[in-house]
């Protein structure tokens, strides 16, 4: 009998690629939207890479509000909790932040719990496996959990180590055979489906557009969209990933690295990249006036880094080297002329 999985975010850059996925693995696919008129935007994008999106359907749901969970996990046997609600507040409102997050999660869980659903597969976030910023182990694994009252880290990153402590905590109080994984990805690279570009391949569509003077001490732990889906069927579809955790990392590389791969690959569309450094100072500077700058600054002198190796061996993940990954996603951004 054939599987049905609800993806919540349909719109979003992971919830289409996860759409696309499972559909070409003969699931059914249920997807969340907020309102009826994305329901087209996704067919449109799905059906450039698939004919048939007969086993696709819809349910207005948001993460912000009651109403549509029930019916959105009605029959459903897995569940992809993928989306996060949209915050309107500012960087310093911690609750703008966190609350949503945390609701948004509660809300599905609650509805998946009461319609007997198997297992949820959370997206979750590195930014809830945050060491303090003197941490250096260079093998940050799922054991870690984000300090929320460490003042070096923003309200996202405590928005989503709160979330998910959130999800594991009722979990835990319930009396059901719905089963919990979460997945920890990093940043997000990896091929757009359509036009729209998603925030976190916005890094390298500024790279390339020409990064000013140059590029900020900082780096990225990078998994490719592709391979965050896989990991997500894997979690899935795997007996034993029940109640664990899995850090999503492909490997890591510094700005400059990317600036630099991206200015020798691609020719005359990356001769504008600056593969220069820039003095820590400078990035402070702007972070004074710029909210994204700021975001940016506890990232200075990272040493830690993360290892996946628990979805390597437990699961069988393999994942793209991360050059292969940046250079997929800025080809993409060509294609789709988004540059």
């Amino acid at each position: 009998m054939t599987k049905t999985v609800l993806v919540t975010g349909g719109t979003g850059f992971v919830g289409g690629w996860a759409i696309l996925k499972l559909l070409k693995q003969g699931y059914k696919v249920r997807t969340t939207i907020r309102s009826k008129d994305k329901e087209q935007v996704v067919i449109n994008t799905i059906s450039n890479y698939i004919k048939d999106t007969d086993q696709l359907s819809f349910c207005i749901a948001d993460l912000t509000n009651d109403e549509g969970w029930n019916e959105a996990v009605e029959g459903v046997d897995y569940v992809f909790h993928i989306a996060s609600p949209l915050s309107i507040g500012n960087t310093d409102d911690l609750d703008s932040y966190v609350v949503p997050a945390r609701d948004g999660t509660l809300r599905v869980l609650r509805a998946s719990v009461k319609s007997g659903v198997k297992r949820v597969i959370m997206t979750s976030s590195l930014a809830a496996a945050t060491p303090d910023i003197s941490n250096q182990d260079q093998q940050v694994n799922e054991t870690l959990w984000t300090d929320p009252n460490d003042k070096n880290i923003n309200a996202y990153r405590v928005s989503k180590v709160i979330a998910e402590k959130a999800a594991w905590d009722f979990m835990r109080e319930q009396n059901s055979a719905t089963e919990l994984t979460t997945i920890l990805p990093g940043a997000i690279f990896g091929p757009i489906l359509s036009a729209n570009v998603p925030s976190s391949i916005e890094v390298i569509q500024r790279i390339i557009k020409g990064n000013g003077p140059g590029n900020p001490k900082i780096g990225f732990e990078i998994v490719d969209v592709r391979d965050l889906v896989d990991l997500h069927i894997l979690a899935m579809t795997e007996p034993s990933a029940a109640g664990e955790r899995y850090i999503a990392s492909s490997g890591y590389l510094l700005m400059n690295n990317i600036a630099k791969l991206l200015k020798h690959e691609l020719g005359e569309v990356g001769k504008n990249i600056s593969t220069r450094s820039i003095p820590d100072f400078v990035l402070k500077s702007a972070a004074k006036v710029n909210p994204a700058f700021r975001a940016l600054v506890p990232m200075l002198g990272r040493k830690f880094r993360y290892t996946s190796e628990k979805a390597r061996v437990q699961l069988g993940w393999k994942p793209l080297p991360v050059e292969e990954t940046v250079l997929d996603s800025a080809r993409k951004l060509m294609e789709f002329r988004v540059l």
